[in-house]
């Protein structure tokens, strides 16, 4: 047994570490599906189990800003186009687009409206941000509710992928209305 012990540290050894992602100072503008950093400045960083936990305390707005997807331009005309349907963590608001590095103004009031809604207005309600995972949208929402001044911000880096992952319940929802 010890010798297969020492084959298992030099091959741990000799694989390559994953990558550290920086935390930039600004938003993330592009190359969206990429690994993100392990931190968010002013924000606590949870895993799916942590998040399931403050889930199943029914005191935690969970915002997914999975971006929706646009509808293909080359279409024939007539052609019937349905959206994959999101399936997310229940009870969950859909605030889709507002992960983007740069946001138009109608967007930012898309996301207060919506962060307004679910946490009754009060910037300390706690808010856990979420999409996919190696996805900045949800990065740059949880950077952007800070900068909008709430103060109990979550972000669950592994998104919807790493909450199924642990068998945690899922279910389909749709676009909080308004939005672009």
């Amino acid at each position: 047994m010890r010798g297969a012990a020492l084959i298992l540290t030099i091959i741990a050894l000799a694989a390559p570490a994953p990558a550290q992602v920086e935390e930039p100072a600004d938003y993330r503008m592009d190359h969206y599906r990429e690994p993100v950093p392990a931190t968010l400045s002013g924000g606590t960083v949870v895993g799916p189990e942590k998040a399931h936990e403050l889930w199943q305390t029914g005191t935690v707005a969970f915002v997914d800003v999975l971006p929706r997807p646009p509808k293909p331009a080359n279409l024939p005309k007539g052609a019937i186009w349905r959206e994959k349907p999101r399936l997310s963590i229940p009870g969950a608001i859909w605030l889709p687009n507002v992960g983007y590095g740069g946001l138009a103004d109608v967007n930012h009031a898309y996301f207060r409206a919506g962060l307004e809604k679910v946490t009754g207005g009060d910037t300390g309600h706690p808010v856990l941000f979420f999409c996919l995972e190696d996805c900045w949208m949800s990065w740059n929402a949880a950077k952007r509710a800070l900068e909008y001044g709430y103060t109990q911000v979550y972000w669950l880096p592994e998104g919807t992928d790493g909450w199924t992952f642990f068998d945690f319940p899922v279910e389909e929802v749709t676009p909080e209305p308004g939005g672009q």
